[in-house]
């Protein structure tokens, strides 16, 4: 193997070329691989006695020809091998269908299950990584404010909820453009609560309500169970969901669609960002057409920028938006922690809490109001946020490696989920039984839609990267071949 070449003073090619040249050299030779930090500015300059400036201006060369990509407050990594992004849905106004009955699939069962059983790799559900997760400390705190508060740890916390959690919860909506009182606020358990609750609040059975396409599927699973048809609209892996093909559906389904459910902000599973316009252009929309937003922001405070974005509901002049959350995408997935705003449906959202549930555990509560109060929630997300944005495209590249030509997958502005679509001989549920046979989990694209659209597709967790993950994804790469050899 050739040596990287060496920095020589007397050479005729200038010091920051020499530099990149040696940079590149070993990304080559995959001793520095995609996704991976490269050597800081300091240490590097130290390393072969150059200026900081010199390698400030080899990193930049770098950097524009694609080799590197600056990260906020991170440093510089080698870029991903950038495969093409899923395909763009096409919008064809005549093909867009009549609300469809959501009838329970089999295969979400399955995949629900794969949860119980220890054996299995778990890339099919979407949790964060545990490793990471603040529980010694959050476990303390909870001790801490059941000790503290002993007779209100065992009380109900009616509706709306734990006051010093919703007076935390509203000081950070202002990070995302949002001004809300704690009083228009209701905890609730978990984010799928708080979206049920507003599907219950908004809806009887027989209803339609309009969802991007592909979607989260436990919520397709709630459309179901609650009697509801679906009005599929397609989005993109760019920008989300498509304002054209939903006005169309509006109209062509006059007064039927009573609610419209959307992820702004980094969509499950496509990690989709809507634009702030187009965010304003949504909620003028539906407000036009009478039909409230239901808005799940669940991954809004996992930025792979570090730039947390607005939400819908920071436009939202008509107590039209129904605002959901929780906390279980970024501290404990087990508290059963969520929120909901609901605007000029609150009392709605409230009766419904009470009659459903009554109350969220209040210890959680308590814990998580004294961890947003003391406990470096922003430092915690900074980083989470820089260990996804680097582990995220780790998975992404493992994916150009070993699955087959063709294959696309997503590029997430947040989260730590990707969308990968593979060529369209392959059969994403024959892959889920094989690779479970190989103790791995995934999500098969069947899921996410309710007509079978993304048979060729997988959902994969990407919170983790180490060797047992990477050799998961070499075996499902390999088994995707499979199938495209078979007779």
């Amino acid at each position: 193997m050739l040596e990287a070449p060496a920095i020589q003073t007397n050479n005729q090619n200038p010091l920051y070329e020499q530099v990149a040249s040696r940079i590149c050299y070993l990304i080559e030779q995959g001793t520095l691989r995609p996704g991976e930090r490269v050597p800081s500015i300091r240490s590097l300059s130290k390393q072969l006695q150059v200026s900081i400036n010199t390698v400030k201006e080899a990193y930049s060369q770098l950097e524009n020809r694609q080799l590197l990509e600056a990260r906020p407050q991170s440093g510089y990594y080698v870029r991903s091998r950038q495969l093409k992004l899923p395909s763009e849905p096409v919008v064809d106004r005549p093909s867009l269908k009549r609300p469809a009955t959501v009838t329970i699939n089999n295969v979400y069962g399955m995949v629900m299950r794969d949860l119980l059983d220890p054996n299995l790799l778990q890339l099919g559900i979407a949790t964060p990584n545990a490793e990471l997760l603040p529980t010694s400390k959050l476990n303390r705190m909870l001790a801490r404010e059941v000790r503290l508060h002993p007779r209100q740890a065992v009380s109900y916390e009616i509706p709306p909820g734990n006051l010093r959690l919703r007076q935390q919860i509203a000081q950070r909506t202002l990070q995302c453009s949002c001004a809300l009182a704690p009083d228009e606020i209701v905890i609730t358990s978990g984010c799928v609560e708080a979206v049920s609750l507003a599907l219950r609040a908004l809806c009887k059975a027989g209803d339609t309500v309009a969802i991007e396409t592909p979607f989260y599927f436990n919520f397709i699973q709630l459309i179901a169970e609650l009697g509801l048809k679906a009005l599929e609209i397609p989005a993109s892996p760019r920008g989300g969901i498509s304002l054209e093909a939903l006005d169309y559906a509006l109209m062509k389904n006059q007064g039927e669609v009573k609610a419209c459910l959307s992820i702004p902000n980094f969509n499950n599973p496509l990690g989709s960002l809507m634009a702030d316009e187009d965010k304003h252009k949504l909620v003028r929309l539906l407000a036009n057409h009478g039909v409230p937003l239901i808005e799940d922001d669940i991954y809004g405070d996992l930025p792979l920028n570090g730039k947390r974005p607005s939400v819908a509901k920071s436009f939202d002049k008509e107590g039209n938006v129904l605002l959901c959350s929780s906390f279980s995408k970024t501290l404990a997935p087990g508290y059963r922690v969520g929120w909901i705003a609901a605007g000029r449906y609150q009392e709605r959202i409230e009766h419904g809490k009470m009659i459903s549930g009554v109350a969220t555990a209040t210890p959680t509560q308590l814990a998580i109001g004294e961890f947003l109060a003391t406990g470096g929630y922003d430092h915690h997300l900074r980083n989470l946020c820089r260990h996804y944005a680097r582990v995220v495209p780790l998975m992404a590249a493992a994916i150009g490696r070993h699955f087959p030509a063709g294959t696309r997958v997503s590029r997430p502005q947040g989260g730590f989920l990707l969308w990968v679509e593979m060529p369209e001989q392959v059969d994403a549920l024959r892959l889920y039984e094989e690779v479970r046979r190989c103790g791995i989990s995934i999500a098969p694209g069947h899921l996410f839609s309710l007509e079978g659209k993304f048979s060729n597709c997988i959902r994969l967790n990407a919170a983790c990267w180490d060797s047992c993950v990477e050799a998961a994804i070499v075996t499902l790469g390999r088994l995707a071949a499979e199938q495209l050899a078979a007779p």
